[in-house]
């Protein structure tokens, strides 16, 4: 049995100041997917930092990589908790110009804000809906599964203003292992489902991902409204965990839009790399998540992997209502 490393709010402190990063791969610039129709109001995509991708539009930074942005900084009040201890986790929206927290915001998809939590390596994704003080205070329970580094983001829109993610470390204290990044695959089992992903994240281009559901083999075609839509695709970069919260095309009751089987989205990958996909829908009453790795683009001569179907394994998931 292989031991696992200690890890305290103090070697955070450190790693964050040195720069380490605990988890899957190193930094490799600033990333994101950029969408068309499925970009949702106020979330428009990104392409990454430096020169734009063939057919991109203007070059922009990925939602999530940066703790202030725009005159808002994310004050992550509680910057350190124990694995598998319940937290209550707390942070503000700071105005940068009077340093006071951020009291008025513009509800997307039915909610002020949405909250990402996930872990350095991936592995762990939860999306939490916090409550707000009146003093503009933030909080949601927590109970990290396992002991690491996290990365916290925060999607909100402030009233009369343009919508934004922003992103801050989050230590969890305890035995720490390593935890591989699952191989890429095109299907993923959940809670009894079996979620198919078919499509490619192409470099420089739009692609189409589209994702069905099924459940004993049978296609689900009542998929419930969760947020204003039949699916949330969350994206994440391996590495600098560059973030994108994606919407599908149409809504429920606009006449054209199926509840299910199948979810699609409209992406592009600036960059070669490998992605972490987080799928949230909702049936029978409850919220699901499917996850996948992928890649966009390969070196040429390498066989195709993510070509071939393969269970999921492993991780956390879950949901606040």
């Amino acid at each position: 049995m292989k031991t696992g490393v200690r890890i305290t709010a103090y070697a955070a402190a450190l790693a964050a100041a040195f720069g380490i990063a605990y988890g899957v791969g190193g930094g490799v610039g600033e990333i994101s997917l950029r969408t068309e129709s499925a970009a949702h109001d106020g979330h428009p995509g990104a392409t990454p930092g430096g020169k734009p991708a063939a057919g991109a539009g203007p070059a922009a930074a990925p939602g999530g990589l940066q703790t202030s942005e725009r005159g808002y900084t994310l004050d992550l009040k509680t910057p350190a908790v124990t694995a598998g201890r319940k937290t209550d986790l707390r942070f503000a929206v700071v105005r940068d110009a009077t340093g006071r927290p951020l009291t008025a915001y513009q509800e997307e998809h039915t909610k002020e804000l949405h909250l990402i939590i996930a872990s350095r390596d991936l592995t762990h994704y939860q999306h939490l809906h916090p409550t707000r003080a009146a003093d503009g205070t933030w909080s949601a329970p927590l109970t990290p599964p396992r002991a690491g580094a996290y990365r916290v983001f925060a999607d909100f829109t402030p009233a009369g203003g343009e919508g934004l993610t922003l992103g801050a470390d989050l230590t969890a204290s305890g035995a720490y292992t390593p935890a591989p990044l699952p191989a890429p695959a095109t299907t993923a089992e959940v809670d009894g489902y079996r979620v198919s992903l078919r499509g490619r994240l192409s470099p420089g281009r739009d692609s189409e991902l589209t994702l069905g559901v099924t459940r004993d083999g049978k296609p689900v075609r009542d998929l419930q409204p969760y947020l204003g839509a039949y699916g949330h695709l969350v994206a994440l970069r391996s590495g600098d965990l560059g973030h994108l919260h994606v919407h599908p095309g149409g809504e429920p009751g606009d006449g054209r839009t199926r509840p299910g089987p199948d979810i699609s989205f409209t992406t592009m990958a600036p960059s070669t790399g490998t992605y972490r996909l987080f799928l949230d829908f909702k049936h029978a009453g409850r919220v699901h998540t499917a996850a996948f790795t992928v890649r966009a683009g390969r070196p040429a001569g390498l066989p195709d992997t993510s070509a071939t179907p393969a269970p999921e394994s492993g991780g956390h998931f879950g949901h606040s209502r």
